[in-house]
């Protein structure tokens, strides 16, 4: 049981570690009347959890920045305390009860309504809490939730100027609201910036209104906006402007007219009441420097299509005309020898989109099935508990269907447990019979199968050989029996190979996605388009090379699934750039692995409104296709393009070296090109030395496409290092078809995919196709 909790005692001295009052943020963020936020900053006490025995009392509170959450062990006589805070923008979301794999097995001796869990970005474990009411867990649930929609809501001025804020209040060493000289140098290097110190210290005098050698707050916000000064912005801004002051309602319209935007005047006027400051310039329709720069900086001036952040393609065509965000060994939270097996992964990769999730079954100790990497040192999860995590989130993201990939090692009996489950917990959602009225000749559509749970795995049926329940199959993974090569080989070279039989409650569950041998294109073109093969990288990638058409023209009317190799043991991933250039669909990655194959995921599933499902080009859809991934000087999808990327500048970098405060970051930007193998290609800027706040290249670099269809384009910053590798600082991939042409925004993101603001980099963009530029690189018309 949890022993009595104790409201804890905030000290004055602890108070003002965090900076300024409460009320400063608050304001700041509109939330001063917010009672749970205020009840956060005076801080709680609850009890952390880990497990039934370890279970301690520990402080918790929001510092007065309003993004920050302290914790503090509840032992008053500890000589040294233990001090650990984290970010609400860090949380990537708030469970109420007893919804962790933790607390749901403390349910009979937690009070379910007093508990809830934080679940973190980047790996790092849940935090799951009891507090000593129900009101105080409520007050800290909703608190959080309200900051990190206040946070992600901020317009980017908003985020830049809580950015910089939270540097001054580290930075005031003395915390007196006032900043000398050194205090201001500590703040450059802290911003990730190396001023050059003639330039500094007469800026800090030039801010010095009252020559006392310390700017006081208002000097400090000088100093501030002379260093978030845009000349790059003020200089598109003269381009277009006649007298240099101001743009007028026509000037504005020519821009947007060359950013290949709505160059209509009343377009020209809506930017002008949304983003103008100055009461003059908007009643009299001119939109003043600051406006444009508030614009700029607006996600409405975003690199990525705002169009596509909804579902905009056609759903009604079949499954097989669409790339389908997938995940291999979804169970398991890091390698797949030693790593713990989870139902987290499930939520985090159903949160991200992922539309086809992977559960290796075996037998359990008590007659329940078990998901692990099977013969590892793995940890256990129950399927059912699998089963109930993917009922709860299946649907919350995309509304689109989700298919369970079974990967079958299990008993006869224990499968008929697994088919029990399915049954009870996925409920009507679950498939179990072909749709009414769907043509046999085809698969049906995501918006036909909208809100459905599929199974894929084997069946009974006579075109596979199966005619009753004593059939067999062998025991060695479902992927590997379904790309055929090694396994088909060493049964009919007389090996064995052992078998199990197939439950036919489990059989039956099994609709339009029956997993087969691949027995070669001549075979599988005879066979049902419910049937559908898996393929190691190496396998696809042969097929690819040495039979792209007919890869390609299978893929149109049937389903692949493609997995990592066995040898990739710490769960790295291969390039699925090759396996969609080829058509298909289920490209299955390691989502808990970060790296440049998930960076080229997330990107191929950013458009469509992220739901997990993108419209594959015309030409890999036709059964008739003569597109070849492998030579495609002009045939079908040619569409010789140039692309012109001038990388201008980058604003806000992250320090990379933190262990190192003097350490600026020296970035350099990498613009890569994945598509068909004559497209890909890479070019850099030069680096910038000791400048990760504002620096600037003015770099052009220009790259030709033959396949523009099936490109995506990675932004990569990296903090040069003449000695070693090149670290990473951020990057963002996007769809050619979802880049916007002209002066644009990138929003870099870090290695897990989640959001690095107010980091950016500023490029213009230009496409010309065959000598004609153009305006909107987009050219798929909406069909919802």
């Amino acid at each position: 049981m949890l022993g009595r909790i104790k409201k804890v005692s905030v000290s004055q001295s602890e108070r003002e570690t965090a900076g300024a009052k409460p009320v400063d943020p608050l304001r700041r963020l509109g939330l001063l009347d917010d009672e749970d936020v205020c009840e956060m900053l005076q801080g709680t006490s609850m009890v952390k959890v880990r497990s039934r025995r370890w279970q301690k009392h520990r402080a918790f509170r929001l510092l007065d920045d309003c993004v920050t959450v302290w914790c503090e062990s509840s032992k008053a006589s500890r000589k040294a305390r233990s001090r650990q805070t984290f970010s609400v923008t860090e949380v990537e979301c708030v469970r109420v009860g007893c919804q962790s794999e933790c607390l749901r097995r403390l349910v009979h001796s937690v009070p379910e309504e007093h508990c809830f869990t934080l679940v973190f970005r980047d790996g790092r474990k849940s935090l799951d809490l009891c507090c000593s009411s129900q009101e105080e867990a409520q007050c800290w649930v909703r608190g959080i939730r309200t900051l990190k929609d206040r946070i992600a809501n901020m317009s980017q001025k908003e985020k830049l100027d809580h950015w910089i804020r939270g540097y001054l209040r580290r930075a005031d060493l003395n915390q007196d609201g006032k900043m000398s000289y050194d205090e201001i140098k500590h703040l450059l290097h802290m911003i990730n910036i190396d001023l050059n110190e003639q330039y500094a210290y007469n800026l800090f005098k030039k801010c010095d209104r009252s020559r006392d050698n310390r700017l006081d707050h208002v000097e400090i916000e000088e100093f501030c906006r002379e260093l978030m000064r845009r000349p790059e912005l003020d200089s598109v801004f003269r381009h277009y402007s006649g007298n240099g002051c101001v743009l007028s309602t026509m000037e504005l319209r020519d821009f947007l007219g060359d950013q290949g935007e709505d160059a209509s005047l009343s377009h020209a006027k809506k930017l002008i009441l949304t983003y103008e400051l100055n009461d003059w310039a908007q009643k009299n329709l001119f939109m003043t420097q600051n406006g444009f720069t508030m614009y700029m900086l607006s996600q409405e001036n975003d690199v990525f299509n705002p169009l596509h952040t909804t579902v905009h393609q056609d759903m009604s065509r079949p499954l097989a005309h669409y790339y389908i965000s997938s995940s291999h060994n979804t169970y398991l939270t890091k390698d797949q020898v030693t790593s713990e097996s989870s139902t987290e992964p499930y939520i985090r990769a159903l949160n991200q989109g992922c539309r086809c999730v992977e559960l290796d079954c075996w037998d359990g100790d008590r007659g329940d099935p078990v998901i692990y990497h099977g013969r590892t040192l793995t940890s256990k999860v129950p399927f059912k508990e699998v089963i109930e995590t993917i009922a709860q989130y299946a649907f919350k993201v995309s509304p689109y269907p989700l298919i369970l990939s079974l990967e079958n090692h299990c008993s006869v009996e224990q499968q008929e447990v697994m088919a029990q489950h399915l049954r009870s917990i996925l409920g009507s959602s679950l498939l179990t019979q072909p749709l009414p009225a769907q043509l046999i000749t085809q698969l049906p559509s995501p918006e036909d199968l909208k809100g459905r749970i599929l199974v894929k795995g084997k069946k009974l049926t006579g075109q596979l050989g199966y005619t009753n329940s004593t059939a067999s199959f062998s025991s060695s993974s479902d992927e590997e029996t379904g790309c055929g090569n090694k396994s088909l080989s060493k049964k009919d070279s007389g090996k064995t190979v052992t078998s199990r039989k197939l439950s036919p409650e489990l059989s039956d569950l099994v609709v339009y996605c029956c997993s087969v041998p691949f027995r070669g294109f001549d075979a599988a073109n005879k066979t049902p388009v419910s049937e559908m093969s898996s393929f190691s990288e190496s396998d696809a990638l042969k097929h690819i090379k040495e039979s792209g058409k007919r890869f390609v023209r299978f893929n149109c009317s049937h389903l692949s699934r493609i997995y990592p190799s066995g040898q990739r043991l710490q769960s790295s991933n291969y390039n699925p750039q090759d396996m969609w250039n080829g058509g298909c669909q289920m490209v299955a990655l390691n989502f808990q692995t970060p790296g440049e194959q998930m960076d080229l995921n997330r990107g191929r599933f950013l458009p469509n409104g992220r739901c997990g499902y993108v419209l594959k080009p015309e030409f890999l859809c036709q059964p008739t296709s003569q597109f070849n991934p492998e030579n495609t000087g002009g045939g079908p999808g040619h569409t010789p393009t140039q692309l012109t990327i001038r990388v201008i500048s980058a604003q806000q970098l992250p320090k990379i070296n933190t262990t190192k405060p003097n350490s600026i970051v020296d970035p350099q930007v990498w613009v890569e090109i994945h598509g068909v193998v004559i497209d890909n290609a890479r070019a850099k800027t030069h680096r910038i030395n000791n400048n990760g706040f504002n620096p600037r290249w003015d770099c052009t670099l220009s790259f030709q496409l033959q396949v523009p269809e099936l490109v995506l384009v990675r932004f990569v910053v990296e903090d040069h290092d003449h000695t070693s590798k090149n670290d990473f600082v951020g990057q963002f991939t996007i769809p050619f078809t979802s880049l916007r042409t002209g002066y644009r925004h990138v929003h870099l993101l870090r290695a897990d995919g989640s959001s690095l603001s107010p980091a950016t980099l500023f490029i213009h963009i230009k496409v010309t196709r065959r000598g004609v530029p153009v305006k909107t690189v987009s050219d798929r018309s909406s069909n919802v």
